[in-house]
């Protein structure tokens, strides 16, 4: 018999090892004895108060033995000399529709512009120690995309989209923690995550897929509104009938492809602003009501906030508890910083994007010459500023948090993460009115909901601006491109996702809906 329960656990009961077993027995009414084991399925904090809960939802087995094997199976068989469905791009919606190609009986050929998992590390090293940024393979291009060395936040809204379940199971299949499946908030970490990747790769050669690295789409060639092939970098042409289009939404240069091809976009609302960086006490003695070091069975703390300031949405965003600061620019001559965490997020800092929501409609009248990609042209500009003002390097403009709400500029700057550097700069005059001012009045506001946040012990670091696309690539009821039978857009790049997960389970849908008719 399986009986399921929920259990509140106090921060002193979580030290005991056996307290989910007497919980239970207490809360089914039955003697411990009867317990032959215990299945965490949820696992969350409840820090609202000085009292720190356990909310655990556990599958508790009564005289029968746990389960040893997962309920999903992945029935992965040779494609080798099945039809070939290609993919553009290796990130998380390209990698999940290469894998479920195979599920399908069809061969995934995937086009990658940047390195394998352990060639891209040099160029990593290359933006922070020497500034230059290799085009192709950086934090955004690359085996695994952007996801490959970010906080691998696992946690999604998307839960019409698909089975949000199938796609942890992968993962855990290509050897992510299984503790992904319990935790509220699931994240994987940045020092794991390059081997599930190339677990992942492993699988898909196994297989008979192929995947073709620093094979960078300069064109695509239609006839008759319909995908006939696809032309490399290297000169090469690939017949192709079914693309799948999961480039990422730092992938511009497709963008600009498709607006000369006179293939349809639309401009799509985004968010742009700043990450800030406290001490990770200040936060952990926020969230946990604590002095000093938080207890060792609490996790980094970490926040999420939200406040309307003049009719537009001021919001924390991927915010990385004892993460760290990294350069993602994707061109020479842009600043643009993004966060992530290791695994045990044991990093001194804590560091959030602090984004203000951008309307494609209303905000960007001054870039209405640049039609559909207006937005694309403001992130731009605001990229190339902050390397202006970050002394023309990947060295990034930076302010304390208290002098750029009072509008000063900073004699000094707190320790940070970010290895290229900081630059003292008055990113209160830098920033537009529209993303600055209502930066200012944000941080007040979240300051008032977390007392200490509010703090000159904090820095903000510019700029924060590859939140999502600022472009949309249309497709309809078949996932289709409206205008292009074959090409289908997918996952972040094309507007449909917002994460790993939403952008893996999307990658799946693309599949299924380009070998449906192959």
């Amino acid at each position: 018999m399986v009986k399921e329960v929920q259990l509140r656990v106090s921060l002193q009961e979580e030290e005991r090892t056996d307290i989910l077993v007497l919980k239970s027995a207490k809360a089914l009414k039955i003697p411990k004895e009867d317990i032959s084991g215990i299945k965490v399925m949820r696992k969350s904090i409840d820090a609202r108060n000085p009292k720190i809960i356990f909310n655990y939802k556990v599958a508790v087995y009564i005289k029968e033995p746990l389960p040893q094997s997962s309920q999903y199976t992945f029935n992965y068989s040779d494609v080798s000399n099945a039809k070939p469905v290609h993919i553009i791009g290796f990130g998380p919606a390209g990698m999940y529709a290469a894998l479920r190609c195979i599920e399908l009986g069809f061969k995934p050929i995937v086009l990658e512009r940047g390195k394998d998992v352990q060639n891209r590390r040099r160029d990593l090293r290359a933006i922070n120690q020497d500034h230059f940024v290799n085009e192709d393979s950086n934090y955004c291009f690359g085996e695994g995309g952007a996801g490959t060395y970010s906080d691998g936040k696992l946690y999604t809204r998307s839960l019409k989209r698909g089975d949000v379940r199938r796609i942890f199971e992968n993962l855990v299949y290509h050897g992510a923690t299984d503790q992904i499946l319990v935790d509220a908030h699931p994240h994987i970490g940045t020092n794991k995550l390059p081997k599930v990747v190339q677990n992942i790769r492993e699988t898909i050669l196994k297989y008979g897929g192929e995947i073709h690295f620093e094979s960078r789409v300069t064109d695509f060639i239609i006839k008759d509104n319909r995908i006939q092939a696809i032309q490399l970098k290297n000169g090469d042409e690939l017949t192709a009938n079914r693309v799948i289009l999961a480039t990422g939404h730092s992938a511009r240069d497709i963008f600009y492809l498709l607006h000369k091809k006179n293939i349809a976009l639309e401009a799509k609302s985004f968010a742009m602003g700043v990450r800030v960086e406290h001490p990770q006490h200040i936060i952990d003695s926020i969230q946990y009501h604590c002095q000093g070091e938080r207890h060792d069975l609490l996790p980094a703390a970490s926040y999420s906030l939200v406040q309307q300031v003049n009719e537009r949405g001021v919001y924390s965003f991927c915010m990385c508890p004892g993460g760290f600061i990294v350069p993602a620019a994707t061109a020479n001559g842009e600043v643009v910083v993004n966060g992530m965490s290791p695994s045990k997020r044991n990093n001194e800092f804590a560091n959030s994007g602090i984004v203000v929501e951008i309307n494609a409609d209303k905000d960007l009248f001054k870039y209405e010459a640049f039609g559909v990609l207006k937005g694309l042209e403001y992130q731009k500009d605001l990229e190339r500023l902050a390397y202006t003002a970050g002394g023309r390097s990947q060295v990034a403009p930076a302010q304390r948090l208290t002098d750029f709400v009072e509008g000063k500029l900073s004699n000094d700057l707190n320790p940070t993460s970010y290895q290229p550097g900081l630059n003292t700069s008055p990113m209160h005059s830098l920033l537009p009115k529209l993303i600055g001012s209502r930066l200012r009045q944000g941080f007040k506001a979240f300051g008032e909901k977390m007392k200490g946040y509010y703090t000159s012990e904090a820095n903000i670091i510019g700029v924060e601006s590859r939140t999502s696309s600022p472009v949309s690539i249309p497709r309809n009821n078949k996932l289709e491109h409206p205008e292009v039978a074959g090409l289908f857009p997918c996952g972040e790049g094309g507007g449909y996702a917002g994460g790993i997960i939403s952008a893996a389970m999307d990658g799946e849908r693309c599949a299924e809906a380009a070998c449906q008719t192959l």
